[in-house]
């Protein structure tokens, strides 16, 4: 008789799939709901990383205790699901609400390929641009590798349409999956995230350094503009300047948060 302990597979495997069948309908719940924030976290200029280029929005769903569901506790199971489409609406919508709230802000929010054949999604998309027409010049939708590389007939033609919009493409985490650079040269991204796994201490890893050059390689002549997620010391920082990258996203700029500077303008007594 199976008394429910793994048969196959790791300690570890087996506890990672029962904290998902605790969590996924705690989520499923939040989200039917709309109970989720975007944190924000800044992307700065690399000649003026004292100037933010623009934020990315990270969604964060919150359950019916009021706490912040940790993203790996959900989002491995609920990508390829129904879910994982009502969280990209999710993301979106509230994406769509802040760029209409501040016409200064400019934002980046993910999404997986699999949410562009997801009616309720292209919905929100259209339906905005259709009302606020000036908040596509001012969003950029980010597209995972994996995703994007999985369904590349279907991504061309959502780039065709996204493009009338004014919206900006990111390819995100570059380099962390299988690119068929035979796609990636029929693809119009307008920028390229270097996923975090070659940023990480590359001031001090030969190999990532020669990784990492050879993605900005590619993604400088195709004319994309090159973003570095991960960054976390000065080092790697000043690495990644002197070698010609874009723009720097990391803890070393930024953490996301839930509470930006715009939202919350000091004081009269702390000015």
């Amino acid at each position: 008789m199976n008394d429910g302990s793994p048969i196959n597979g790791s300690p570890l495997e087996y506890a990672m799939d029962q904290q998902s069948r605790i969590t996924l309908p705690a989520v499923r719940a939040a989200v039917e709901k709309g109970n989720g924030v975007l944190a924000y976290q800044p992307i700065v200029h690399a000649q003026r990383p004292d100037r933010v280029a623009f934020y990315e929005g990270l969604i964060r769903i919150i359950d019916d205790s009021g706490r912040i569901v940790p993203l790996r506790d959900f989002m491995p199971a609920a990508e390829t699901t129904e879910l994982g489409r009502q969280i990209d609406c999710l993301s979106l919508t509230l994406g769509l609400q802040s760029l209409t709230e501040d016409p200064a802000l400019r934002l980046s929010v993910n999404m997986s390929a699999r949410s562009i054949g997801y009616p309720d999604w292209i919905r929100i998309l259209r339906d905005s641009m259709t009302d606020n027409p000036h908040v596509g010049e001012r969003l950029i939708l980010e597209i995972t590798e994996s995703s994007a590389m999985g369904m590349p007939d279907q991504v061309q033609g959502f780039m065709r349409e996204v493009q009338r919009y004014g919206i900006s493409l990111a390819l995100d985490d570059f380099g962390a999956g299988y690119t068929s650079f035979r796609y990636l040269r029929d693809f119009y991204f307008d920028m390229i995230k270097i996923d975090g796994q070659f940023i990480r201490e590359i001031a001090d890893h030969p190999d990532n350094q020669v990784l990492t050059r050879a993605l900005m390689s590619i993604a400088q002549h195709f004319d994309m503009f090159t973003v570095a997620e991960s960054v976390e010391t000065a080092e790697d920082a000043s690495f990644l300047i002197e070698n010609g990258i874009d723009c720097l996203q990391g803890y070393y700029f930024g953490a996301p948060t839930i509470a930006p500077p715009w939202k919350n303008p000091p004081s009269a007594a702390t000015r």
